[in-house]
């Protein structure tokens, strides 16, 4: 079994106590990331009580050797997929799905339609990189799968054909307007914005 075999079959039954539901395990580069979510969103007192009921149960049964991080986190915008219960939470989502080696086409992006543990249904948007014209349905069954995520749609996707040109009507003479004493810049951020980040618990 792997690392995050072990773990995950220590912790699945204890971050319950928590009301929260073990979503992912990785662990990678002397991290251990421990992932929980719940419906409406993972509070910090969740995510610090995790840690606290996680951390004695890791160092008694120590299934990773030498010393490590754990990070106790909720999933972001974009969150990985591994079981029937992740695609089936996922459905009507956009994903993203690489198959192995010898399954052609190799990636796939659209939105999940459908996920019973046995195939995924996907209306497909892209494949291997390429953009459909229209979109298309396939099946994929579930054991071709190498690996998956969400995706999240930053704003509306651009038409096809791309931006309309604007008509360029001449301007009428002596039409400018005056630009006021302040204008509106394009945004540029700043570089020692401190907005805080969202909290996650470290234990080292």
């Amino acid at each position: 079994m792997t690392v995050e075999s072990v773990v995950h079959d220590l912790l699945d039954g204890v971050v319950d106590t928590a009301g929260v539901e073990l979503l992912d395990v990785e662990f990678a580069g002397g991290s251990l990331r421990v992932t929980v979510d719940a419906e409406g969103g993972v509070t910090t007192e969740q995510l610090a009580q995790v840690n606290r009921l996680v951390s004695p149960i890791l160092d008694q049964h120590d299934p990773i050797p030498g010393r490590y991080t754990l990070e106790v986190s909720s999933p972001g915008l974009e969150r990985p997929l591994r079981t029937p219960t992740h695609f089936a939470r996922a459905v009507g989502e956009q994903v993203v799905i690489k198959r192995v080696a010898d399954v052609e086409p190799r990636r796939l992006r659209g939105t999940l339609t459908a996920a019973d543990g046995e195939s995924l249904g996907l209306r497909v948007v892209e494949i291997d990189g390429v953009e459909l014209d229209e979109p298309t349905d396939h099946q994929v069954e579930f054991g071709t799968v190498a690996s998956a995520r969400t995706v999240f749609e930053w704003g509306p996707q651009p038409k096809p054909g791309g931006p309309k040109k604007k008509s360029g009507a001449p301007k009428k003479p002596g039409g400018q307007k005056k630009s006021g004493k302040s204008g509106k810049q394009a945004g540029a951020s700043r570089s020692d914005d401190t907005s805080p980040a969202k909290p996650e618990v470290h234990d080292e």
